[in-house]
């Protein structure tokens, strides 16, 4: 099967990383081996942070619409469009139009749509999302939170749901060697929601200076200067490693003792997945997505929005009894590559293909 992939958020060939190009990679990788040609038909960013700026693409939308029906004039068609990530921000102006003229099934991920936009300018990028939603054959949610969204929102939409994962293959080989006291953190250094778990990492560890724990960061961007601030006096406890590339931080990960990101604003995290994958608990705040890759209790320890000291209390409750960490850590472990891996996710996204687009291995 011949698959159009578009992801009008961010390309997965953008040079930057982050959890939105990772899991766009993780689509196409799943599709591939669910025995799917997938060609990344497109590199137009529709992305705008304005309406006013999203009007202002309207000019090379149609310019980019008209050269992907050039493109097929010649070329073999796709037999199915698949879009990642369209929301009020970046809908997908392309897919629907091309289904529409090639009778093709259009398929959306991680779509979502929110009434109250329409209200701030944003009604005609909301519009083109609710169209695409409803003229899909199956659109994939993440998450229970995201599927109900759409459900409200369009009841008539055919909906399915498909659970984050990651590609386990280098936590396979990685043999967990926990320092206990060691906590980890894997994330980019930008304003927003980053910035805001940097902060409250920051507080609540000051609140439990007292135990004995260092704290390895893995991660870069341009707000670095601004994060490091935020730890300053607490020399000596805080190592920062940069950027990374994945087997390193697979290793690095390996070696720590607990995950700790507090995920402000989170949409699921696929760090996460990866921090448990490596044999660590994780210990987060019980907000958005999160929920959906980390199972409170089990695999980590998940605390109310916003509260500073019951973070700082759940981190500590994991420094001070090892026994709780070891299992906890273990069953994260069990949890990600049994149940959350690239090669059950290739097998139910075939499925849910099949089931809802009549799409099958050709």
């Amino acid at each position: 099967m011949r698959v159009a992939f578009y992801a009008p958020m961010k390309s997965p060939n953008h040079p930057v990383p982050s959890g939105d190009r990772l899991m766009a990679r993780l689509l196409i990788r799943a599709l591939e081996l669910g025995g799917h040609h997938v060609d990344v038909v497109s590199e137009f960013r529709t992305h705008a942070s304005t309406p006013e700026a999203a009007a202002a693409l309207e000019p090379a939308i149609r310019a980019e619409l008209e050269r992907l029906r050039l493109t097929w004039k010649s070329a073999p068609r796709p037999e199915l469009w698949f879009c990642y990530h369209p929301y009020y921000k970046s809908p997908d102006p392309f897919g629907p139009a091309i289904s529409a003229e090639f009778a093709i099934p259009y398929v959306t991920a991680e779509a979502s749509y929110a009434a109250k936009r329409d209200r701030t300018g944003w009604a005609a990028s909301q519009k083109r999302v609710g169209e695409a939603i409803m003229q899909a054959a199956v659109n994939i949610s993440f998450t229970e939170r995201d599927q109900a969204g759409l459900a409200a929102a369009f009841p008539q939409a055919r909906l399915a749901g498909l659970k984050p994962f990651i590609d386990t293959a280098l936590f396979e080989k990685v043999s967990p060697a926990p320092d206990p006291r060691r906590l980890m953190t894997v994330a980019m250094m930008r304003a927003g929601d980053k910035m805001d778990s940097y902060v409250m990492l920051a507080k609540a560890l000051r609140l439990i200076e007292d135990r004995p724990w260092t704290l390895a960061v893995i991660g870069d961007g341009p707000m670095r200067q601004e994060v490091q601030g935020l730890f300053a006096g607490l020399a000596g406890r805080i190592e920062w490693l940069g950027e990374r590339n994945a087997v390193e931080i697979a290793e690095l990960l390996g070696r720590g003792g607990i995950y700790v990101w507090p995920g402000c604003g989170e949409a699921y995290g696929l760090a996460y997945l990866e921090a448990q994958a490596a044999g660590l608990p994780v210990v987060a705040q019980e907000t958005a997505g999160v929920p959906a890759v980390v199972e409170a209790g089990v695999t980590g320890l998940l605390t109310p929005d916003g509260d500073v000291s019951a973070y700082a209390e759940a981190v500590a409750a994991l420094l001070d009894d090892r026994q709780r960490r070891d299992a906890m850590g273990q069953a994260a472990r069990r949890f990600v590559l049994g149940q959350r891996s690239l090669v059950m996710a290739a097998q139910v996204l075939n499925g849910i293909l099949r089931d809802n687009a009549g799409i099958g291995v050709t």
